[in-house]
């Protein structure tokens, strides 16, 4: 179970480490949402699926994220196009601003109890100097035939309860849900769908046997056709080369008490979900529960409780001094991963082993959907969502956590002066 957030699933599951050889046409690594994402496409397909997870299903970012279900890629359309092509473009900008609804679409479709609201999410403006490219986005977006609504000031004011934004966009594609719930939720769909899911189970190895692989364990092998890694934050020296291809940050959220409905209404009455545009980006949300939900970048190291993110506290009351009085009752972090063109990856170094992570703060509504295209291109042969690419490790890896903790003081540095005093 995990300690990290109070958001217990509304799902119970409990699984068993692997204990013996076992054979399938896939074998899964990772039980986070691109894992059980993938392994209930597979299984719904008729394919046989063994997971393996080193702790519990949820246990990384899938299971501590903010809770958030949110449209597109970190770049915007235009960029999109620049970087892939027309023809790819395209399909990555269809299949990232509408990720959030196959999102909902498996909550419904798999009766998914996971307090999931469909409300929208805003992007939130906090510098005039970020006013011109979030217009430029509305227009790409509205050129494309999103339905997406620009917020000026008085607007975003009034679905916010604070005055500390100068424009916003709406898009009523995002939502939110409880991370842990939705995960394990899907991990009991690929269950019903016939999938075999095993938690406490560490890969220790890969090998290639003939035309497939074995996966060995402390207490079992699996042997299967083919291996899909999809460990993301989590990456370990099981593919030491992908371990060095991204910099896991850590993300941090707080929980306030449960709120009263009046003080609910100052804040966000309508039930969206905001992320601040800026170098360093917080999120927040109200959940089932009526308690605040505020995140953002936090120290490189597993931290607990809210004293352990003050400077999330303090901005939350920087935006509602009304709130000073409320209680703050949980804390948490899990890593996420970052890609440096900060678009996900996809990989196939060898015949039969994937690998697709880098969500870049885009987790929920894009691991869903890359497992649904993942499965769909080892088994009928669709064009993968992203090209394949080899493995680059990124120059200088071992010193990640000097440098993100450097880069994030620096960022936020930037924000402040460019974000007005109100």
């Amino acid at each position: 179970m995990l300690k990290t957030t109070y958001e217990q699933p509304m799902t119970s599951l409990t699984l068993a480490a692997l204990t013996e050889d076992v054979t399938a046409d896939f074998c899964v690594i990772g039980g986070g949402i691109t894992g059980l994402s993938t392994a209930l496409h597979l299984a719904k397909s008729g394919h046989s699926v063994v997971l393996l997870e080193a702790e519990t299903l949820g246990f990384g970012a899938s299971g501590r994220n903010g809770g958030q279900v949110n449209p597109g890629l970190k770049t915007p359309p235009d960029d999109i196009v620049r970087y892939f092509g027309a023809e790819r473009g395209a399909q990555l900008i269809s299949a990232s601003w509408n990720a959030p609804n196959r999102v909902f679409e498996l909550i419904k479709e798999y009766n998914i109890a996971c307090d999931a609201v469909q409300g929208g999410t805003i992007r939130a403006a906090t510098a005039k100097c970020q006013i011109p490219p979030l217009d430029d986005l509305c227009s790409q977006l509205k050129h494309e035939n999103h339905l997406v609504e620009w917020l000026d000031a008085k607007a975003i004011a009034s679905r916010t309860g604070c005055d500390y934004y100068v424009s916003g966009l709406l898009d009523p594609r995002g939502g939110q849900l409880n991370p842990l719930a939705y995960t394990r939720g899907l991990a009991q769909a690929a269950q019903a769908e016939g999938a075999r899911l095993f938690e406490q189970t560490v890969a220790q190895k890969l090998v290639q046997q003939g035309a497939g692989w074995e996966v060995t364990t402390a207490h079992g092998r699996v042997h299967a056709g083919a291996v899909i890694v999809t460990t993301n934050g989590y990456t370990t020296g099981l593919m030491p080369r992908l371990k060095r291809s991204i910099v896991p940050l850590y993300s941090g959220i707080v929980a306030s008490q449960p709120l009263t409905d009046d003080l609910i209404k100052t804040i966000l009455p309508q039930r969206e979900v905001v992320y601040e545009l800026g170098e360093v980006t917080t999120y927040y949300r109200i959940d089932a529960q009526k308690r605040l939900l505020i995140g953002g970048r936090s120290q490189s190291r597993e931290a607990f409780g809210p004293q352990s993110f003050k400077f999330l506290i303090r901005h939350a009351k920087t935006l509602w001094p009304h709130l000073s009085g409320a209680a703050w009752t949980h804390g948490w972090n899990g890593q996420l991963a970052m890609t440096m063109d900060h678009y996900p990856h996809w990989h196939n170094p060898q015949p039969g082993l994937y690998a697709a992570l880098g969500y870049n703060g885009r987790g929920v509504a894009m691991a869903t959907v890359t497992g649904q295209a993942l499965s769909e291109h080892v088994t009928q042969g669709a064009p993968p969502l992203f090209p394949f690419t080899g493995i680059n490790p990124i120059l200088g890896h071992p010193f990640w956590k000097i440098g993100v903790s450097g880069a994030i003081l620096f960022k936020r540095l930037q924000d402040k002066m460019v974000t007005p005093k109100k």
